[in-house]
């Protein structure tokens, strides 16, 4: 168990350092489900690092080797739980085949990782899936369509939802979906906040498909020009984050963990919040980062107490995607 301690203490500072909106909603789980959320995070963190080049002794050479080996090591969790194993991947078992590659996590790290599964029991198909997102910024560095765009999100945040799912106190299967709507709606903020970044990194996570729809293209996106046809396009896509945020918001009743509800609350208004930043900003995502200061941080975990369903109001009824402009030139 002492590997294990020194990896939920490694997990928690990897959280700290990197995640402090994450962090700062984390203090309202307590005891081994806080512990576990941050296992869950520094395992997905590691494998972002080793994609995006941050991480400690990347090799840019071998990753989709060291993601074959991720994908084994996560298959060796699931070896005494078969019955948790992926549908898609077969019997862990078979798939534990040797690989010439680092692990990108910390022995301390995956021994937390490995009680924190077996501990909450997660079904393994949602790791697989992250491995496949992380695999997806190998190959893909253009999005055409939404629905490209979306599974994306899906893969790399929607099944972050589903990894936690069981920790915050949840087995309904009706949490599925709005947990990984929130993954989803966060991703798609993370994306309308960082067009600057992700272009400084050659990458364009914005459906060229919708770009045209409004009279826009990669290059007006690298002059940072704000013009109307950029704010309509980023009031398309603020309004279609905030559908998914709504979605999420009706399956918060699933949560029976003690402070998950809030928790849950709390990272999604702290991201929704970022949404009023960039509207706040005119649309203008180029010349600064849009972002939630610790003092509005404090004001929504105040909200999230005092009038939780304020924090992250769920909808009246049904809520839908927002279709594309049609007709438009571009």
């Amino acid at each position: 168990m002492e590997l294990v301690e020194d990896g939920y203490r490694r997990a928690k500072e990897v959280t700290r350092h990197h995640a402090k909106s994450f962090f700062f909603a984390s203090y309202l789980l307590f005891g081994q489900r806080r512990k576990a959320a941050f296992a869950l995070y520094a395992f997905c963190r590691r494998l972002d690092d080793m994609v995006d080049g941050d991480g400690e002794n990347v090799v840019p050479m071998d990753l989709s080797v060291r993601l074959a080996k991720a994908r084994r090591m996560v298959a060796e969790l699931y070896v005494p739980m078969p019955e948790l194993a992926s549908p898609e991947l077969g019997p862990p078992a078979e798939r534990l085949m040797s690989a010439e590659a680092r692990s990108p996590w910390h022995p301390g790290e995956f021994a937390a990782l490995k009680h924190t599964v077996r501990h909450y029991r997660i079904p393994e198909q949602p790791f697989q899936d992250l491995i496949s997102g992380m695999e997806m910024d190998l190959t893909k560095n253009r999005y055409h369509t939404w629905e490209d765009l979306d599974l994306y999100c899906y893969r790399v945040a929607g099944v972050v939802g589903l990894m936690l799912t069981p920790v915050l106190g949840c087995s309904d299967v009706e949490a599925a979906q709005p947990a990984a709507d929130l993954g989803r709606a966060m991703q798609l903020t993370n994306i309308l906040r960082d067009v600057r970044e992700d272009l400084e990194r050659g990458r364009v996570y914005l459906p060229s498909e919708e770009l045209a729809a409004f009279g826009l293209s990669e290059e007006d996106l690298r002059r940072g020009q704000v013009d109307e046809k950029w704010r309509a396009f980023m009031r398309f896509q603020v309004e279609r984050a905030r559908v998914y945020y709504a979605r999420a918001a009706a399956g918060v009743h699933y949560l029976t963990g003690f402070g998950s509800q809030s928790m849950v609350r709390l990272m999604g208004a702290i991201y929704g919040d970022i949404l009023r930043d960039i509207e706040a900003r005119d649309y203008d995502v180029f010349s600064a980062r849009a972002h939630v200061t610790t003092k509005r941080k404090l004001a929504l975990a105040t909200a999230a107490f005092v009038r939780p369903a304020a924090a992250l109001p769920a909808p009246r009824g049904e809520v839908r995607v927002p279709l594309l402009p049609t007709g438009t030139e571009g």
